[in-house]
């Protein structure tokens, strides 16, 4: 860990005291702000230890070790202080545009021989059966017809 040492210019050091102290930003951003300026040895004899840090913050010693590493490999403080966005969510989504339209269509067509009406658990088992989707649960067609405000009765 002592390798690593965190050396703060003068202007560093003002931005990441405004970001902690100013402004409307995520907890978690301004913990590592502030990591960072507990972590600084620039003109100071006696800087804070890990173990210090990790009692003021409530954070683990490798929670510091982490938030040390991510700042030295960012380019910029503002690259640092910014959370990355995900370019693709963590699961596809089951129900694409194309179930939810043969969902839609077989709500309105004709309901299947011995029945008066569509019901949401017969829906999902034809749904299922005509192949639009390899299994899907009678609350999740509900939930569609109802966001598309289509009533069964």
């Amino acid at each position: 860990m002592e390798n690593n040492i965190i050396m703060l210019t003068e202007e560093q050091r003002q931005l990441l005291e405004d970001f902690s102290k100013k402004g409307v930003h995520s907890a978690r951003l301004i913990t590592r702000a502030r990591v960072v300026l507990a972590l600084d040895r620039s003109n100071k004899k006696d800087h804070l230890r890990v173990n210090r840090i990790c009692e003021q913050e409530k954070l683990s010693r490798q929670a510091i070790s982490d938030i040390r590493k991510a700042f030295l490999e960012a380019n910029t403080i503002e690259e640092f202080l910014t959370r990355k966005k995900r370019e693709t969510p963590p699961v596809q989504p089951k129900i694409t545009g194309e179930v939810e339209a043969g969902i839609i269509a077989t709500a309105c067509s004709q309901a299947p021989e011995g029945y008066a009406r569509w019901t949401v658990r017969l829906l999902a088992d034809k749904v299922v059966e005509l192949g639009f989707i390899d299994n899907i649960s009678f609350k999740a067609v509900q939930l569609i017809l109802k966001k598309r405000s289509i009533s069964l009765t």
